[in-house]
């Protein structure tokens, strides 16, 4: 009897009408994350003055997401590998909502802080999850354009609060804005009844009849015999069988792992420390951005050029070579901005520091999705992900330490861009020979 290959399948497709709904799916659900995550930068300074709080304390409550957000990608990525995609998916959207709304309730610091954690579980666990299902369904020759596209929802997200943000909070209050962050739970039926679920929980559970309606949304032309079993690659078959945390150091890819946690730390070690100090910085140096508006938009636009444009030369050239070269540009910006003294010349540096730090980080994303298995991308994703956030977690302390020191400007970017070296050494020593890619790509679609 002949089985078919379900993943080599899917690579060899073409761009088609399904695969439309699940980036829209993806998509959106990011541009929502991107929001959730984004707003209380935002509403910081009026919830500072309502509460009569602190800086300390308001840097505690914009903080506390923070923590949910690397303790999500973890648990809730490992755990759509194990109930599947779209129910995962359905309960983030609802975490990440429901309590970003139940902050706007609160009016004390520590339930502010608590609502916060549990949304930020919601915000972390979905990254990993939308990047495994957009990965999987993808032709070969898109699939990093589709899946940095994906993530390049999360920078509009941003921007949706920068551009929409002031203007609730002034006429309606700082509280608005999390009110509105409850809609997208509307969403959750459409989800569960449109988002298509993964092929390799499928596989895993023996679902072959669904397995096969799904073959032919991704490959119409495709002549699916009814006497054809459908299988994945003989590796992820004996990894499945397995726990996927265990998969992740199984079958020659333990040490690569481990670079990619390294890469994730500093990737995200670089955006967090540009998120918490870069207008510390430009002030001490007497720069003016001006409004704090045309700098997010400015740094976001930058992460979303950068995020498309190397997933286009990700998918024409090795994404290998693609994010350790964003990762290098990275570095020689950010040393570039201790040097620069014209506010013009400052945004367009700004921008080139948005497309090879937080666009960098997008892409480093896709090279982890492309690295795993299907039946442990969530998981591998979702660890990256989760361990990369004690690079978010040490930068703002670290920075902050810096200054205090009163170092020169220029010293304070170099440290900054010192994570991009290390970030584009690490990914220097992951074997692609094991990636998901490589072994997919050697994989025929018919086997015996």
């Amino acid at each position: 009897m002949q089985s078919v290959n379900i993943y080599t399948l899917a690579g060899e497709s073409k761009f088609n009408g399904f695969h439309r709904l699940v980036l829209f799916w993806c998509v959106l659900i990011l541009i929502i994350d991107g929001y959730d995550l984004a707003v209380v930068g935002a509403a910081l300074p009026a919830i500072m003055q309502d509460m009569g709080i602190d800086a300390t304390s308001a840097g505690v409550m914009a903080g506390s997401a923070l923590l949910g957000t690397m303790l999500g990608a973890i648990f809730l990525g490992t755990l759509a590998d194990r109930i599947g995609r779209p129910k995962m998916i359905a309960i983030c959207v609802a975490l990440f909502s429901l309590f970003t709304a139940a902050a706007g309730l609160t009016s004390d610091p520590i339930s502010f802080s608590i609502s916060r954690f549990i949304a930020g579980l919601g915000i972390g666990g979905v990254l990993p999850i939308v990047t495994a299902q957009m990965g999987e369904f993808a032709p070969a020759k898109l699939r990093t354009r589709l899946v940095t596209l994906v993530f390049a929802g999360y920078s509009v997200g941003g921007i949706l609060v920068a551009l929409t943000g002031k203007q609730l909070i002034e006429s309606h209050g700082w509280q608005s804005v999390f009110f509105v962050a409850a809609l997208p739970v509307l969403l959750i039926p459409l989800i569960l009844k449109t988002m298509p679920e993964s092929m390799a929980y499928l596989l895993k559970q023996g679902r072959q009849t669904e397995l096969s309606a799904i073959v032919k949304r991704i490959n119409p032309a495709y002549p699916l015999r009814s006497d054809v079993v459908l299988a994945g690659n003989p590796t992820e078959t004996r990894a499945s069988l397995d726990s996927p945390i265990k998969g992740l150091f199984s079958e020659g890819r333990g040490f690569s792992t481990v670079m990619i946690w390294v890469a994730f730390m500093t990737g995200l070690f670089m955006v967090y420390a540009l998120n918490s100090w870069l207008t510390k910085l430009m002030a001490m140096s007497g720069h003016s951005l001006g409004s704090a508006l045309n700098f997010v938009i400015v740094f976001n636009v930058g992460a979303i050029v950068g995020a498309i444009g190397g997933g286009w030369l990700s998918d024409k050239f090795n994404i290998k070579h693609v994010l350790i070269t964003f990762y290098v540009v990275g570095a020689v910006a950010l040393t570039g901005m201790g040097f620069t003294r014209s506010t013009e010349l400052l945004f367009v540096v700004v921008f080139i520091v948005g497309a090879s730090t937080l666009g960098t980080q997008l892409i480093a994303y896709a090279y982890a999705g492309d690295f795993y298995p299907t039946p442990i991308r969530s998981t591998g994703v979702g660890f990256a992900s989760g361990v990369g956030r004690i690079g978010a977690i040490i930068a703002p302390v670290l920075i902050g330490w810096l200054v205090s020191l009163a170092l020169p400007l220029e010293q304070n970017f170099m440290v900054i861009a010192l994570a991009g070296l290390i970030g584009a050494l690490a990914v220097t020593f992951v074997n692609q020979a094991r990636a998901d890619s490589t072994q997919v790509s050697k994989a025929p679609v018919l086997s015996r």
